[in-house]
């Protein structure tokens, strides 16, 4: 491949900047965002890539054959699991450093990718995930049958929120302790019916679709692989976002009468 000049280096540095700021909000480690971002670049002939990453911004340096440096920086705001696009962001970026397709068509293919992902119809499975995963937590931590539909009632609720609230809402503590306190008022409400329910293992099936796991786990990854800003910025954050759920439950069954 040709020497790039500045202006195709500053196409390849926003597109490698669109996929990992992708990648960071759909869940992705650090240091693979880092190390994808230097692959692509590299397969288009840049000399040396230095990119840095944290959980709230991106900023990478190209050093160019002849001498010029191209820099950019990305704000990153928002996160969430979405497991599905992050893997067709994988897979883009496999294409991109194999096939090398032209400078001036790489946006086009990253915004196909993209649209394409977002095309799919994922929001069933997502819908059954929630429904059957927050019935069988209550089931497995002691609850009973009616714990069971209690629960996959309520993901329903927390699925609507995720799926539409969200996007309004970009303050993530203010949207947890929001729905923890919607999830802990209608499981409060189930102990009103006269069936026998058990707050508690309602609450915990439901809770368990709030707790950020994967942050948790990614900070602790990030850590031990050297990535210690990234990792302390986001076990900070998921402590911030459990005491919030917490909060949001409590403040819900305060308001309620405690009755469980």
């Amino acid at each position: 491949m040709g020497e790039l000049s500045k202006a195709d280096a500053q196409k390849l540095l926003k597109t490698a900047l669109d996929i990992g700021e992708a990648m960071l909000v759909c869940g992705g480690e650090v240091s693979r965002v880092e190390d994808t971002i230097r692959r692509i670049c590299e397969s288009y002939g840049v000399e040396r890539v230095n990119p840095f990453a944290i959980t709230s911004s991106i900023v990478i340096t190209l050093q160019l054959s002849n001498g010029e440096s191209v820099t950019q920086t990305r704000r990153i705001s928002g996160s969430a699991t979405d497991f599905s696009k992050l893997e067709e962001l994988n897979e883009l970026s496999r294409f991109l450093c194999e096939k090398k397709p032209p400078i001036k068509e790489i946006q086009d293919v990253y915004q196909n990718s993209i649209q394409a992902a977002e095309a799919e119809n994922i929001s069933k499975k997502t819908f059954l995930g929630y429904l059957f995963a927050a019935g069988a937590f209550a089931v497995f931590f002691g609850g009973n049958f009616w714990d069971g539909c209690a629960a996959s009632l309520i993901a329903v609720c927390i699925w609507i929120l995720d799926r539409y609230f969200r996007k309004i809402m970009q303050n993530q503590m203010l949207y947890l302790l929001f729905a923890a306190f919607i999830m802990g008022t209608l499981a409060m409400i189930f102990s009103y019916i006269g069936l026998p329910f058990h707050v508690d293992k309602i609450m915990i099936g439901d809770i368990m679709l709030l707790i950020p796991g994967l942050l948790m786990t990614n900070a602790v990854r990030d850590i031990f692989s050297g990535d210690t800003i990234s990792g302390m910025l986001r076990f900070c954050e998921a402590l911030l976002m459990a005491g919030m759920i917490a909060a949001g439950a409590v403040s819900a069954i305060l308001l309620m009468g405690g009755r469980g």
